[in-house]
Protein backbone atom coordinates (compact mmCIF):
# COMPACT_ATOMS: atom_id res chain seq x y z
CA UNK A 1 0.00 0.00 0.00
CA UNK A 2 1.37 3.07 -0.71
CA UNK A 3 1.03 5.80 1.86
CA UNK A 4 0.79 9.41 0.36
CA UNK A 5 2.04 12.30 2.35
CA UNK A 6 -1.23 14.23 4.32
CA UNK A 7 -0.94 17.97 5.81
CA UNK A 8 -2.69 15.45 8.74
CA UNK A 9 0.84 14.21 9.37
CA UNK A 10 1.61 17.60 11.61
CA UNK A 11 -1.07 17.33 14.20
CA UNK A 12 1.57 15.10 15.79
CA UNK A 13 3.36 18.70 16.66
CA UNK A 14 0.88 19.82 18.99
CA UNK A 15 1.15 17.63 21.43
CA UNK A 16 5.05 18.11 21.43
CA UNK A 17 4.78 21.84 21.53
CA UNK A 18 2.83 21.89 24.55
CA UNK A 19 5.05 19.26 26.22
CA UNK A 20 8.25 21.00 25.11
CA UNK A 21 6.72 24.08 26.58
CA UNK A 22 6.00 22.88 29.75
CA UNK A 23 9.10 20.72 29.89
CA UNK A 24 11.28 23.91 29.43
CA UNK A 25 12.91 22.12 26.21
CA UNK A 26 15.40 24.09 23.88
CA UNK A 27 13.31 27.27 22.83
CA UNK A 28 14.32 27.34 19.23
CA UNK A 29 12.86 23.97 18.75
CA UNK A 30 10.01 24.94 20.61
CA UNK A 31 9.83 27.80 17.49
CA UNK A 32 10.02 24.91 15.06
CA UNK A 33 7.38 22.72 16.91
CA UNK A 34 4.83 25.48 16.91
CA UNK A 35 4.86 26.79 13.29
CA UNK A 36 4.52 23.09 12.13
CA UNK A 37 1.86 22.57 14.63
CA UNK A 38 -0.31 25.55 13.43
CA UNK A 39 -0.14 24.66 9.35
CA UNK A 40 -2.80 21.67 9.88
CA UNK A 41 -5.14 23.87 12.32
CA UNK A 42 -5.15 26.63 10.05
CA UNK A 43 -6.37 24.59 7.05
CA UNK A 44 -8.71 22.55 9.29
CA UNK A 45 -9.54 26.13 10.58
CA UNK A 46 -9.96 27.66 7.18
CA UNK A 47 -12.20 24.24 6.15
CA UNK A 48 -14.91 24.85 9.50
CA UNK A 49 -15.01 28.91 7.97
CA UNK A 50 -15.76 28.12 4.41
CA UNK A 51 -18.68 25.30 5.66
CA UNK A 52 -20.28 28.05 8.34
CA UNK A 53 -19.99 30.57 5.67
CA UNK A 54 -21.98 28.35 3.07
CA UNK A 55 -25.12 27.71 6.02
CA UNK A 56 -25.47 31.70 5.15
CA UNK A 57 -25.92 32.19 1.83
CA UNK A 58 -23.61 33.30 -0.75
CA UNK A 59 -23.75 37.27 0.36
CA UNK A 60 -23.11 36.57 4.23
CA UNK A 61 -21.06 33.86 3.22
CA UNK A 62 -18.76 35.84 0.89
CA UNK A 63 -17.89 37.85 3.27
CA UNK A 64 -17.02 35.33 6.05
CA UNK A 65 -14.89 33.48 3.53
CA UNK A 66 -13.32 36.69 1.77
CA UNK A 67 -12.75 38.35 5.96
CA UNK A 68 -11.73 35.61 7.74
CA UNK A 69 -9.56 33.59 5.01
CA UNK A 70 -6.38 34.68 7.20
CA UNK A 71 -7.60 34.61 10.41
CA UNK A 72 -4.51 32.40 11.19
CA UNK A 73 -2.29 34.95 10.21
CA UNK A 74 -4.60 37.79 12.27
CA UNK A 75 -4.24 35.59 15.36
CA UNK A 76 -0.44 34.88 14.81
CA UNK A 77 0.17 38.85 14.39
CA UNK A 78 -2.23 40.01 17.45
CA UNK A 79 0.20 37.76 19.70
CA UNK A 80 3.10 39.07 18.18
CA UNK A 81 1.51 42.48 19.07
CA UNK A 82 0.78 41.90 22.47
CA UNK A 83 4.41 40.89 23.01
CA UNK A 84 5.67 44.42 21.59
CA UNK A 85 7.08 42.51 18.01
CA UNK A 86 5.61 45.41 16.10
CA UNK A 87 8.77 45.06 13.16
CA UNK A 88 7.62 40.91 13.22
CA UNK A 89 4.17 42.33 12.15
CA UNK A 90 5.07 44.38 9.83
CA UNK A 91 7.14 42.02 8.39
CA UNK A 92 4.54 39.68 8.08
CA UNK A 93 2.21 41.85 5.88
CA UNK A 94 5.18 42.27 3.70
CA UNK A 95 5.94 38.62 3.46
CA UNK A 96 2.52 37.37 2.70
CA UNK A 97 2.04 39.63 -0.29
CA UNK A 98 5.52 38.75 -1.44
CA UNK A 99 5.03 35.04 -0.52
CA UNK A 100 0.89 34.80 -2.03
CA UNK A 101 2.73 36.50 -5.23
CA UNK A 102 5.65 35.32 -6.36
CA UNK A 103 6.02 31.97 -4.04
CA UNK A 104 2.38 31.01 -4.68
CA UNK A 105 1.91 31.55 -7.88
CA UNK A 106 5.13 30.89 -8.86
CA UNK A 107 5.42 27.25 -7.50
CA UNK A 108 1.54 27.37 -9.04
CA UNK A 109 2.64 27.78 -12.44
CA UNK A 110 5.83 25.63 -12.01
CA UNK A 111 3.80 22.93 -10.90
CA UNK A 112 0.44 23.26 -13.30
CA UNK A 113 3.35 23.98 -16.33
CA UNK A 114 5.18 20.70 -15.57
CA UNK A 115 2.22 18.69 -16.45
CA UNK A 116 0.43 20.64 -18.92
CA UNK A 117 2.57 22.78 -21.65
CA UNK A 118 0.52 25.88 -20.98
CA UNK A 119 -2.33 26.85 -18.65
CA UNK A 120 -4.87 29.76 -19.78
CA UNK A 121 -7.17 31.76 -17.60
CA UNK A 122 -9.08 34.65 -17.21
CA UNK A 123 -7.22 37.94 -18.27
CA UNK A 124 -10.33 40.22 -17.01
CA UNK A 125 -10.61 38.72 -13.55
CA UNK A 126 -6.33 38.45 -13.55
CA UNK A 127 -5.84 41.96 -14.77
CA UNK A 128 -8.78 43.26 -11.97
CA UNK A 129 -7.04 42.04 -9.31
CA UNK A 130 -3.75 42.47 -10.16
CA UNK A 131 -5.11 46.25 -10.66
CA UNK A 132 -6.60 46.09 -7.28
CA UNK A 133 -2.97 45.24 -5.83
CA UNK A 134 -1.40 47.87 -7.40
CA UNK A 135 -3.87 50.01 -5.63
CA UNK A 136 -3.41 48.76 -2.11
CA UNK A 137 0.32 48.74 -2.33
CA UNK A 138 0.30 52.18 -3.11
CA UNK A 139 -1.92 52.65 -0.10
CA UNK A 140 -0.12 51.05 1.97
CA UNK A 141 3.39 52.62 1.46
CA UNK A 142 2.55 56.33 1.04
CA UNK A 143 3.30 56.80 4.52
CA UNK A 144 7.20 55.42 3.88
CA UNK A 145 6.64 58.78 1.00
CA UNK A 146 5.66 60.71 3.48
CA UNK A 147 8.45 60.18 6.19
CA UNK A 148 10.91 60.78 3.80
CA UNK A 149 9.07 64.09 2.51
CA UNK A 150 8.36 65.34 6.14
CA UNK A 151 11.91 64.93 7.09
CA UNK A 152 12.96 67.23 4.90
CA UNK A 153 10.11 69.34 4.88
CA UNK A 154 10.24 72.67 7.72
CA UNK A 155 7.95 71.04 10.04
CA UNK A 156 10.01 67.90 9.82
CA UNK A 157 8.89 64.49 10.97
CA UNK A 158 6.92 63.22 14.32
CA UNK A 159 6.04 60.03 15.05
CA UNK A 160 2.68 61.51 16.34
CA UNK A 161 1.67 63.07 12.66
CA UNK A 162 2.46 59.46 11.20
CA UNK A 163 0.28 57.79 13.42
CA UNK A 164 -2.16 59.99 12.37
CA UNK A 165 -1.82 59.65 8.61
CA UNK A 166 -1.66 55.97 9.30
CA UNK A 167 -4.68 55.84 11.07
CA UNK A 168 -6.38 57.81 8.07
CA UNK A 169 -5.26 55.77 5.88
CA UNK A 170 -6.59 52.90 7.25
CA UNK A 171 -10.08 53.47 7.81
CA UNK A 172 -9.77 54.63 3.64
CA UNK A 173 -8.09 51.29 2.63
CA UNK A 174 -10.82 49.57 5.48
CA UNK A 175 -13.43 51.15 3.50
CA UNK A 176 -12.17 50.01 0.06
CA UNK A 177 -11.91 46.61 1.33
CA UNK A 178 -15.48 46.43 2.04
CA UNK A 179 -16.50 48.04 -1.43
CA UNK A 180 -14.74 45.34 -3.16
CA UNK A 181 -16.53 42.81 -1.27
CA UNK A 182 -20.08 44.87 -2.17
CA UNK A 183 -18.49 44.65 -5.99
CA UNK A 184 -17.41 40.82 -6.41
CA UNK A 185 -20.13 39.45 -3.71
CA UNK A 186 -23.54 41.15 -4.50
CA UNK A 187 -23.59 44.04 -7.55
CA UNK A 188 -21.47 41.86 -10.20
CA UNK A 189 -21.07 38.65 -8.63
CA UNK A 190 -21.65 36.82 -12.07
CA UNK A 191 -19.14 38.92 -13.68
CA UNK A 192 -16.15 38.34 -11.22
CA UNK A 193 -17.25 34.45 -9.38
CA UNK A 194 -15.29 31.74 -10.47
CA UNK A 195 -16.75 28.43 -10.32
CA UNK A 196 -15.74 26.41 -7.48
CA UNK A 197 -14.18 23.07 -7.86
CA UNK A 198 -16.46 20.12 -6.63
CA UNK A 199 -15.69 17.59 -3.93
CA UNK A 200 -17.53 14.69 -2.00
CA UNK A 201 -15.06 15.32 0.73
CA UNK A 202 -16.38 14.62 4.55
CA UNK A 203 -15.74 18.58 5.12
CA UNK A 204 -18.71 19.00 3.43
CA UNK A 205 -20.88 16.91 5.25
CA UNK A 206 -20.39 19.22 8.58
CA UNK A 207 -23.12 20.22 10.42
CA UNK A 208 -22.91 23.97 11.22
CA UNK A 209 -22.50 22.96 15.30
CA UNK A 210 -19.35 20.84 14.19
CA UNK A 211 -18.26 22.96 12.35
CA UNK A 212 -18.36 25.71 14.72
CA UNK A 213 -16.46 23.91 17.38
CA UNK A 214 -13.95 23.10 15.20
CA UNK A 215 -13.33 26.55 14.54
CA UNK A 216 -13.41 27.56 17.97
CA UNK A 217 -10.61 24.64 19.10
CA UNK A 218 -8.52 25.50 16.40
CA UNK A 219 -8.38 29.05 17.31
CA UNK A 220 -7.74 28.56 20.70
CA UNK A 221 -4.51 26.10 19.82
CA UNK A 222 -3.47 28.47 16.98
CA UNK A 223 -3.41 31.55 20.14
CA UNK A 224 -1.60 28.97 22.28
CA UNK A 225 1.16 27.89 19.72
CA UNK A 226 1.45 31.21 18.62
CA UNK A 227 2.42 32.66 21.92
CA UNK A 228 4.88 29.86 22.62
CA UNK A 229 6.10 30.44 19.03
CA UNK A 230 6.36 34.64 19.55
CA UNK A 231 7.61 33.85 22.95
CA UNK A 232 10.63 31.98 20.93
CA UNK A 233 11.63 34.52 18.74
CA UNK A 234 14.72 35.62 20.85
CA UNK A 235 16.09 32.47 21.01
CA UNK A 236 15.02 31.60 17.01
CA UNK A 237 17.65 34.95 16.57
CA UNK A 238 20.38 33.66 18.26
CA UNK A 239 20.39 30.32 17.70
CA UNK A 240 20.05 31.02 13.72
CA UNK A 241 21.00 34.47 13.50
CA UNK A 242 17.59 35.18 11.94
CA UNK A 243 16.67 38.77 11.70
CA UNK A 244 13.47 40.02 13.08
CA UNK A 245 12.28 40.97 9.75
CA UNK A 246 13.14 37.78 7.94
CA UNK A 247 10.95 35.81 10.67
CA UNK A 248 8.27 38.04 9.32
CA UNK A 249 8.99 38.48 6.13
CA UNK A 250 9.28 34.59 5.53
CA UNK A 251 9.18 32.71 8.23
CA UNK A 252 5.77 33.89 9.78
CA UNK A 253 4.36 34.82 6.53
CA UNK A 254 4.66 31.37 5.00
CA UNK A 255 3.32 29.19 8.27
CA UNK A 256 0.55 31.74 8.50
CA UNK A 257 -0.79 31.31 4.54
CA UNK A 258 0.47 27.35 4.17
CA UNK A 259 -2.61 25.95 4.18
CA UNK A 260 -4.12 28.04 0.81
CA UNK A 261 -0.13 27.69 -0.43
CA UNK A 262 -1.22 24.27 -0.88
CA UNK A 263 -4.81 24.73 -1.55
CA UNK A 264 -3.76 27.10 -4.84
CA UNK A 265 -0.65 24.56 -6.00
CA UNK A 266 -3.43 21.49 -5.98
CA UNK A 267 -5.86 23.62 -8.15
CA UNK A 268 -3.11 24.69 -10.88
CA UNK A 269 -2.01 21.12 -11.08
CA UNK A 270 -5.63 20.42 -11.66
CA UNK A 271 -5.66 22.78 -15.04
CA UNK A 272 -7.47 25.30 -12.99
CA UNK A 273 -5.48 28.02 -12.62
CA UNK A 274 -8.33 30.47 -12.57
CA UNK A 275 -8.94 29.50 -9.11
CA UNK A 276 -5.01 29.47 -8.07
CA UNK A 277 -4.93 32.87 -9.33
CA UNK A 278 -7.66 33.57 -7.21
CA UNK A 279 -6.78 32.02 -3.97
CA UNK A 280 -3.09 34.05 -4.34
CA UNK A 281 -3.95 37.37 -5.37
CA UNK A 282 -7.33 37.26 -3.00
CA UNK A 283 -5.39 36.83 0.11
CA UNK A 284 -3.18 39.04 -0.88
CA UNK A 285 -5.71 41.84 -1.10
CA UNK A 286 -7.36 40.52 2.14
CA UNK A 287 -3.79 41.66 3.78
CA UNK A 288 -3.16 44.62 2.24
CA UNK A 289 -6.76 45.85 2.45
CA UNK A 290 -8.55 44.54 5.69
CA UNK A 291 -5.58 42.43 7.50
CA UNK A 292 -3.05 45.94 7.41
CA UNK A 293 -5.76 48.35 8.77
CA UNK A 294 -7.01 46.12 11.51
CA UNK A 295 -3.66 45.23 12.95
CA UNK A 296 -2.96 48.86 13.06
CA UNK A 297 -6.24 49.52 14.77
CA UNK A 298 -5.90 47.05 17.00
CA UNK A 299 -2.14 47.95 17.76
CA UNK A 300 -3.49 50.69 20.12
CA UNK A 301 -5.44 47.91 22.61
CA UNK A 302 -2.15 46.53 22.95
CA UNK A 303 0.00 50.20 24.02
CA UNK A 304 2.02 48.89 20.93
CA UNK A 305 1.02 51.86 18.20
CA UNK A 306 1.45 50.58 14.89
CA UNK A 307 2.19 52.60 11.29
CA UNK A 308 2.48 51.53 8.12
CA UNK A 309 5.40 52.71 7.43
CA UNK A 310 7.73 50.32 5.99
CA UNK A 311 11.38 50.37 5.50
CA UNK A 312 12.71 50.78 1.55
CA UNK A 313 13.79 46.94 1.32
CA UNK A 314 9.80 46.05 1.86
CA UNK A 315 8.63 48.86 -0.59
CA UNK A 316 10.63 47.68 -3.00
CA UNK A 317 10.38 43.78 -2.33
CA UNK A 318 6.23 44.32 -2.74
CA UNK A 319 6.45 46.56 -5.70
CA UNK A 320 8.58 44.16 -7.83
CA UNK A 321 5.98 41.54 -6.67
CA UNK A 322 2.79 43.26 -7.61
CA UNK A 323 4.42 44.42 -10.83
CA UNK A 324 6.08 41.25 -11.79
CA UNK A 325 2.37 39.36 -10.99
CA UNK A 326 0.87 42.23 -13.13
CA UNK A 327 2.87 41.68 -15.91
CA UNK A 328 2.49 37.87 -15.73
CA UNK A 329 -1.08 37.57 -15.73
CA UNK A 330 -1.61 40.00 -18.21
CA UNK A 331 -1.85 37.88 -21.56
CA UNK A 332 -4.30 35.30 -19.77
CA UNK A 333 -1.36 32.32 -20.51
CA UNK A 334 1.13 30.57 -17.84
CA UNK A 335 3.70 27.97 -18.04
CA UNK A 336 6.78 26.66 -16.30
CA UNK A 337 9.44 29.08 -17.35
CA UNK A 338 7.40 32.15 -15.82
CA UNK A 339 6.35 30.25 -12.47
CA UNK A 340 10.25 29.55 -12.03
CA UNK A 341 11.52 33.08 -12.50
CA UNK A 342 8.65 34.13 -9.92
CA UNK A 343 10.04 31.89 -7.38
CA UNK A 344 14.36 33.32 -8.34
CA UNK A 345 12.73 36.79 -7.48
CA UNK A 346 11.31 35.49 -3.91
CA UNK A 347 14.58 33.54 -2.95
CA UNK A 348 16.57 36.64 -4.33
CA UNK A 349 14.73 38.93 -2.07
CA UNK A 350 14.52 35.83 0.86
CA UNK A 351 18.50 36.11 0.52
CA UNK A 352 18.40 40.13 1.21
CA UNK A 353 16.03 39.71 3.96
CA UNK A 354 18.20 37.52 5.45
CA UNK A 355 21.27 39.57 5.64
CA UNK A 356 19.26 42.81 6.45
CA UNK A 357 19.77 43.78 9.76
CA UNK A 358 16.69 45.15 11.77
CA UNK A 359 15.63 48.47 11.96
Amino acid sequence: MKIKPNIEWLYIFIPISIISHFTHQNEAALFVFSCLAIVPLADVMGKATEVIADKFGPAIGGFLNATFGNAAELIIAMIALSKGFVDVVKASITGSIVGNLLLVVGLSMTAGGMKYKSQTFSKTHSNAGATALIIASLALFIQTVYHYAAEHSHGGWSIAVQQKVSIGISFIILITYFCQLLFSLKTHRSVVSIQKEETDEPLHRWSMKKSTVILFVSTVFIAILSEYMVNSIEAVKQAFGFSEIFIGVIIVAIIGNAAEHSSAVLMAMKNKMDLALEIAIGSSLQVALFLSPVLVFASYFFANPMTLEFSIPEVVAVMAAVWITAHVVSDGESNWVEGTQMLCLYFILAVLFYYLPDR
